[in-house]
């Protein structure tokens, strides 16, 4: 993956509007933090292959940076997004990764689903 390049990144959103594309989104704080420190509360989100289309894709902030795709009822919203990859398979693959380079939150979107 490399750094965020907006219009880039922008450009592969755009690509994708208006289209049925398949969204994987998670986000954690740290799940297995729980190993190592009893007292810290772990929280996070999944979803997979969630069928949905978008009318209008953004890119925005100084870095890290959020992204947001609004469809018919409502938003699709991701926070601390610095990376981003567009694979093989023609994914756009962004992703947010702490200071210790774990990574903290994920959105991917595809015009098929995600393996």
């Amino acid at each position: 993956m490399e750094l965020i390049d907006v219009k880039k990144v922008q450009d592969a959103i755009n690509l994708f509007a208006n289209k049925d594309v398949y969204i994987h989104l998670e986000t954690t704080n740290g799940a297995y933090a729980t190993h190592n420190d009893q007292s810290f509360f772990s929280a996070g989100a999944f979803i997979r292959n969630a069928l949905v289309r978008y009318e209008i894709g953004k890119i925005k902030g100084p870095g890290p940076y959020r992204v947001g795709l609004k469809i018919n009822l409502g938003w699709i919203y991701a926070e601390g997004i610095t990376h981003f990859e567009i694979d093989e398979e023609n994914h756009l693959l962004l992703a947010g990764h702490d200071h210790d380079g774990k990574l903290a939150v994920a959105l991917e979107i595809s015009l098929t689903p995600f393996e």
